[in-house]
């Protein structure tokens, strides 16, 4: 069984597409161990704990420093064990040191098909009010592996989403959550989680 931590920071619309798959078993083999979130306001949090899994917030704000609170998240990851990490609207930069204690453990979802519309800058609304302001007519989602990059780590899945005519940036945020985040990192954890990825020279090898 293959333990989940889920990181968070907000709403957790994702996360609840997690959960659902895991009672539906269109993931198998998985369970969410932990959700953890740098902001004690998020909703993810109570939705963690609807469903009786345990909650916890790590915030920045306790910390007299960066370094103190990237420790302190590390071991309260480490404490529970986890096989895979899973960012989930986590907006918390992941330090070198998580990396390299989950090496291909971690995984990410980003609101764009990589390599377009990602790095630096490019998170939540930004991301499609740029593929907005570009004129982009095709945008979707991408789940790749955390390295110590930003949204440079290897690709599992893509799902490509129609930008249409007199779509806002919340408009199609909205479209891609539905059509392609909560479709693809399920199917992602469901893969790993049945042994069907392996990571070879940095290329993601899906196994039938």
């Amino acid at each position: 069984m293959l333990r989940l931590a889920v990181l968070v920071s907000g709403g957790g619309t994702n996360l609840q597409a997690i959960i659902d798959a895991i009672d539906k078993k269109t993931i198998t083999n998985a369970e969410i161990s932990v959700v953890i979130s740098n902001n004690p306001g998020a909703y993810a949090l109570e939705r963690a704990k609807t469903h009786g899994i345990d909650a916890l917030c790590v915030s920045p704000k306790n910390y007299e420093n960066r370094a103190a609170f990237n420790q302190a998240l590390l071991e309260t990851l480490q404490s529970y064990k986890p096989d895979l990490v899973v960012l989930a609207g986590c907006l918390v930069v992941i330090p070198e040191i998580m990396v390299k204690a989950f090496p291909n453990k971690i995984i990410n979802i980003h609101p764009a098909l990589i390599p377009a519309f990602c790095g630096t800058g490019y998170y939540g609304l930004k991301v499609h009010e740029a593929v907005l302001k570009r004129g982009a007519k095709v945008t979707g989602a991408t789940v790749h592996f955390v390295d110590e990059g930003t949204d440079t780590g290897p690709i599992i899945l893509q799902k490509a989403v129609e930008v249409k005519e007199g779509d806002t940036p919340e408009i199609l945020q909205r479209r891609v959550m539905e059509e392609a985040e909560w479709v693809i990192m399920p199917k992602a954890i469901d893969l790993i989680a049945n042994g069907r990825i392996n990571v070879e020279d940095g290329i993601v090898k899906t196994k039938e």
